[in-house]
């Protein structure tokens, strides 16, 4: 490898990197760098910076300008499958959708009678549905949100439906869920276990589960870092799954494997394929925005 940055662990490592692309750092300034979303139709990432609530817009030549401020302490992003933003606010402990005007749209804060925890990452299914993890990060302290006690007796992973508008748990056993993402065929949902933030005892793996017309079923591990915990996650084109590390972004091959590393100056918080071809890796780090080309394709997004 000729950029001291990747770490090969398995020979299918090459065919997801182009070892002699450069990593740069777009973005800095930021306390807590995360949920980047890539907009194709306006050539650019949006990204929050929690704690200093505010969500900033990185456009090729234009650099960095803000987006959204105050953003009600916005995390993770996506979009929706007529593109518009749909946002994880641990302010409002909420879910919303910004409108083509600008307004925005509360989508979910509440389940049975008692306000959500603080939602952190979303992802929309090409069914419209919309998935969600809420666990309690955003209510630990007034640095990402607003110090409270959890309402929810368990930080579940929410599906909320395009028709009726009905949100409803699809996972329950996590300590902390926090980054989720679909395979490519969405056939299955990888959900990440942060838990260990907190408790050392939580191991610090990603799930996987089965999706079905019922809902979700198996929730096996699918893999354990070695470094850090997981944290946002993607998959790209082939199946492989990009996770945010201690160390930096592992990737691992669609059986479970450790194909290798991209190792990041600072600690990885989430990341996101974007670019005209989807083959550019965002990364948020910490106090950065970092990019690297890859020979990866990102799975489709809106």
């Amino acid at each position: 490898m000729t950029q001291s940055f990747y770490e090969q662990h398995d020979p299918r490592f090459l065919a997801c990197v182009v070892p002699y692309s450069p990593m740069e750092e777009i973005a800095t300034g930021c306390r807590w760098a995360e949920g980047p979303v890539w907009f194709a139709d306006h050539g650019c990432l949006l990204f929050s910076d929690i704690p200093n609530e505010r969500i900033l817009r990185w456009t090729p030549g234009a650099g960095v300008s803000t987006f959204r401020q105050p953003s009600n302490f916005a995390n993770g992003h996506t979009r929706d499958r007529q593109g518009r933003l749909i946002s994880c606010e641990h302010g409002g402990r909420r879910v919303t959708r910004t409108e083509p005007d600008g307004s925005i749209t509360v989508l979910a804060d509440r389940w049975g009678g008692r306000r959500l925890n603080s939602p952190n990452d979303v992802v929309v299914r090409s069914d419209g549905s919309i998935w969600f993890t809420d666990p309690t990060y955003g209510i630990l302290s007034d640095y990402e949100g607003y110090r409270a006690e959890p309402e929810q007796t368990a930080r579940h992973v929410f599906r909320l439906d395009p028709v009726t508008g009905d949100l409803a748990p699809v996972v329950s056993d996590f300590v902390q869920p926090n980054g989720l993402c679909f395979s490519p065929d969405e056939s299955l949902l990888y959900i990440a276990e942060s838990g260990s933030s907190h408790d050392p005892a939580v191991p610090p793996v990603i799930r996987r589960f089965r999706v079905t017309e019922r809902g979700l079923s198996g929730g096996e591990v699918f893999a354990t870092l070695d470094c850090g915990l997981p944290d946002g996650i993607r998959c790209d084109m082939a199946g492989n799954l990009w996770s945010s590390a201690g160390d930096g972004v592992h990737i691992f091959a669609p059986d479970g494997t450790l194909l290798g590393k991209i190792r990041v100056p600072q600690r990885v918080a989430n990341l996101t394929f974007g670019g005209p071809r989807r083959n550019r890796l965002f990364i948020t780090a910490t106090t950065s925005v970092y990019l690297v080309f890859v020979a990866a394709t990102g799975a489709q997004t809106p």
